[in-house]
């Protein structure tokens, strides 16, 4: 017999990148699963992190489903290490995210559900196909937009040999015509 129920308290730790768009979308998940919720915000955005919990509870979401916390990764290991934490969700480094696995992992009890988005090597392939000028227009996009801070980012390109010379060229002169401004 199968069935979805909640599993408790989820800990939601989100980065300093996307301040509202991961916190939220993390919390918002972990309710619709049936959990309460305590959210950990990046040190840095902590402000956006109580704007954005106000919203919720004057929304409707009652104040002992959702609690706020702030504070460094020293705060994130207390809440992560506490025995009722059932499952917690990260967004953040590689490094953070193994600490916090072996944490959970070295608890006594059930199986406590690690969610963890960390940073990557996000690569784009090209063939013959594409459009050299769109395909420059991704790149700078996908580089170069939020300052580079996505963790979608662009990190690698790989072109079809055929169409590599002259998407290349294009490429260099789009790049020195970018100007990147103060993130």
């Amino acid at each position: 017999r199968l069935i979805l129920e909640g599993r408790g308290v989820f800990a939601c730790i989100s980065p300093w990148n996307f301040p509202l768009a991961i916190f939220s979308g993390q919390i918002t998940a972990a309710l619709a699963a049936g959990n309460t919720v305590i959210a950990k915000p990046a040190e840095q955005t902590p402000r956006i992190a109580a704007a954005a919990i106000d919203l919720m509870h004057r929304a409707g979401i009652p104040n002992n489903v959702v609690q706020l916390v702030f504070g460094d990764g020293q705060i994130g290991h207390m809440i992560t290490t506490h025995p009722h934490i059932a499952g917690v969700a990260f967004t953040g480094s590689t490094d953070v995210a193994r600490i916090i696995n072996r944490t959970l992992a070295a608890k006594d009890g059930p199986i406590i559900p690690f969610i963890a988005e960390t940073g990557g090597q996000n690569t784009m392939i090209v063939d013959s196909t594409a459009l050299p000028e769109q395909v420059v227009a991704d790149v700078l996009s996908s580089g170069f937009d939020s300052a580079g801070q996505r963790c979608s980012a662009l990190r690698v390109l790989y072109l079809q040999s055929d169409i590599a010379d002259k998407t290349i060229a294009m490429l260099k002169g789009a790049m020195d015509d970018l100007r990147v401004g103060n993130p």
